[in-house]
């Protein structure tokens, strides 16, 4: 999470902004499509299932398909269409590979968990790819208080599918043996719910913020992403403190848990992570003159 926190963010403001709210979208996509396919099928990490096996790090969601595994089809397919060079296709699916084969050294995923992660993520970008232009062309003509209630829409969609998979496992047990073996490996002594919505709904806010950001910049017209390489510094700099912010510091505050409240205030915390990178922070940079409008 880190990792792709700092990627698109400092792609959007410094190198190609284009780039980095695709990338940003995509992503947050993928990842809210693997939690809800996750919950359907519910199948177990090595390590739950077989106490002969070491995890090197754990995770409390279910297995198939590796979140990883399909992520980085999506993310680093993107940028090797970006670069459209053999070299940048070369270097993508060498990363996509080494990310799959690390999960199954970390003993996190069984290799069909990474190879149907990695099919899936090649079925979804290409339909990303497919869709995004007529579905832009659809949203051209609509006010951007129209846009976003559609954007917001739809991302609140996302979590009543995620909702009902849920409610429609609620009559199948977690097996004893998986929560017992995943409570020994893991630091954390508390029962695994791989069942939580919570990555969903982290992942759905930051889809509605990033998306709504990205329209109400467009609509005061944008930033020029090239400047001289110290305004670039300063800019990332200035950006990743404030994403910072409404990442770590409204977490310190915010509810947490699985209650609906506590749901609403993540929703709202990872909302206000993607309006800070593709509105606040590039508002921010014109006003700073960290940045030109793109149509100054």
């Amino acid at each position: 999470e880190e990792f792709y926190l700092l990627i698109a963010p400092s792609l959007f403001w410094c190198i190609q902004p284009d780039l980095g709210l695709r990338l940003g979208i995509y992503l947050m996509l993928s990842a809210s499509v693997n939690s809800i396919v996750k919950i359907l099928l519910h199948t177990p990490r090595p390590y739950w299932y077989d106490d002969r096996i070491r995890a090197i790090t754990t995770e409390s969601s279910f297995g198939l398909p590796s979140g990883h595994a399909q992520n980085s089809v999506v993310v680093w397919g993107t940028i090797a269409k970006y670069i459209s060079r053999w070299w940048g296709w070369l270097l993508s699916i060498t990363i996509i590979f080494m990310i799959g084969i690390s999960r199954l050294f970390l003993g996190v995923h069984f290799p069909i968990d990474i190879l149907i992660g990695w099919v899936i993520g090649a079925i979804l970008l290409l339909i990303v790819m497919k869709l995004e232009k007529p579905l832009l062309r659809w949203l051209d003509p609509f006010s951007l208080g129209i846009k976003i209630v559609l954007i917001f829409s739809a991302s609140i969609g996302i979590i009543l599918f995620g909702f009902i998979a849920q409610k429609t496992q609620s009559s199948w047990q977690l097996p004893v043996q998986w929560m017992q073996l995943a409570i020994i490996a893991s630091p954390d002594p508390e029962p695994i719910n791989p069942f939580a919505l919570e990555g969903l709904v982290s992942n759905t806010g930051a889809l509605f913020g990033l998306a709504a950001g990205g329209y109400f910049l467009k609509s005061i017209g944008g930033f020029k992403f090239q400047a001289p390489f110290g305004k670039l510094v300063l800019r990332f700099v200035l950006g990743v403190v404030g994403l910072l912010f409404f990442w770590m510091g409204l977490k310190a505050i915010f509810p947490s848990g699985e209650s609906t409240v506590a749901l609403i205030f993540r929703y709202i915390r990872y909302a206000l992570v993607g309006l800070w990178v593709t509105a606040i922070a590039p508002y921010l940079f014109i006003k700073l003159s960290l940045a030109k409008e793109r149509d100054g």
